[in-house]
């Protein structure tokens, strides 16, 4: 009877054992199942913010482009003179600064006159004492008394008076430093007190007319035939942080410099209020041709694959990359001539290592989208009618 009791105790001890080994299988099974299901979980995730590349886009232009040279040129004073003395002596007195506006005759500095009124007197007594002699000789050289050799001699000594007195006289005129154009006075070398010397190298004054200046750009060999006279260039100056001004192709050399394989043009630049001054640096677009009404891309939305221009467009969030034609490039932006319409949105940051068809991120989103005034009005209408 016991033995009996014993074997169906053990029997059913045997059978929990069993159930409970099955559940701790079945368990175990369960939750690697769900750890393989998160970790699946987690890893789409991770691959869907991995492929979701933020970027930056912007809208696309229309607007006027042009094909421009670009070089650099110093700008060169059109009239300029270096004012140096005829006359030699002791500089009395100076009547211009550097800066100064002067007209063409306009005195500059006197020489003192003294020596040059001496000499003018001395002229003048010489050749009326001659005149006088000239006077008696004709008088009896009508009647046969004198010969001709003697009266000769006395005609060639009047003319020579006159002669020493015409020179006498500008001698004196010389002495008086005039402006020989019309401009500003850019340097004033002379000082009153210092000794000059007729035509000495060293110069007095020196006068700029800059009304209109010159600008001079060596072009190479293979620009001349799209370079003509009165043709348009555009100069932006150093000096006024990049402030533009206008000129014009005012002269083209007929040679080539062998040595340079480049050719001389001549630009001029009006200056009519002398805001632009001689010597100043510019750097210079000749221009050679203009389109209206163009389809402007941002020159970084560009990419080059496979040698040919490649842009990546945006819509509703997936990056789609579209072939494109350039035409004129000038500065930040280049002419589309075909593959986009102009209402594009175009990615100009992080573009770089996207993939065709890829989703994307906008991060300056609300940067590019165009307001619409009217919806201004209605939101602020709204606004004011939510307070009252």
């Amino acid at each position: 009877m016991e033995l009996i009791i014993n074997n169906k105790v053990n029997a059913k001890l045997a059978s929990n054992k069993k159930l409970l080994g099955i559940a701790a299988i079945l368990l175990s099974v369960a939750l690697l199942s769900s750890c393989g299901e998160a970790e699946a979980i987690t890893d789409k995730d991770k691959q869907e913010v991995a492929t979701s590349v933020p970027v930056e886009i912007s809208d696309l232009t229309v607007g006027e482009i042009s094909s421009n040279y670009a070089t650099t040129a110093v700008l060169e004073a059109k009239e300029e003179a270096f004012v140096v003395p005829r006359a030699s002596g002791i500089i009395q007195e100076i009547f211009v600064e550097e800066g100064d506006y002067v007209e063409k005759g306009q005195v500059l500095a006197q020489i003192e006159p003294r020596r040059y009124h001496l000499n003018l007197d001395r002229a003048k007594a010489n050749l009326v004492g001659i005149e006088k002699e000239l006077h008696k000789i004709d008088k009896v050289y009508n009647k046969k008394l004198i010969s001709d050799d003697t009266y000769d001699k006395v005609t060639a000594q009047y003319k020579s008076a006159k002669a020493t007195l015409s020179l006498a006289e500008l001698d004196l005129k010389e002495a008086t430093i005039v402006a020989p154009i019309s401009g500003f006075i850019a340097e004033r070398n002379a000082k009153v007190g210092n000794l000059t010397e007729s035509f000495q190298r060293a110069r007095m004054f020196h006068i700029v007319q800059q009304k209109e200046l010159y600008g001079i750009v060596h072009l190479p060999e293979k620009e001349l035939s799209k370079v003509h006279k009165d043709q348009q260039a555009s100069l932006e100056l150093t000096a006024f942080s990049g402030q533009q001004s206008a000129a014009y192709v005012e002269r083209i050399s007929p040679v080539i410099d062998a040595k340079t394989g480049t050719f001389k043009v001549t630009l001029r630049v009006p200056n009519p209020n002398n805001t632009l001054k001689s010597g100043m640096f510019a750097q210079v677009k000749l221009n050679y041709d203009t389109h209206q009404n163009a389809v402007l891309l941002p020159r970084k939305a560009l990419l080059s694959i496979d040698d040919s221009m490649n842009v990546f467009v945006i819509n509703q969030g997936i990056a789609t990359k579209l072939p494109v034609s350039v035409g004129f490039q000038e500065g930040e932006f280049v002419e589309i001539l075909s593959g986009l319409t102009g209402d594009e949105q175009v990615v100009i940051t992080g573009h770089h290592n996207l993939r065709d068809k890829a989703p994307v991120e906008v991060v300056n989103q609300n940067s590019n989208q165009k307001s619409n005034p009217k919806d201004s009005a209605l939101s602020e209408t709204h606004s004011e009618l939510a307070k009252g």
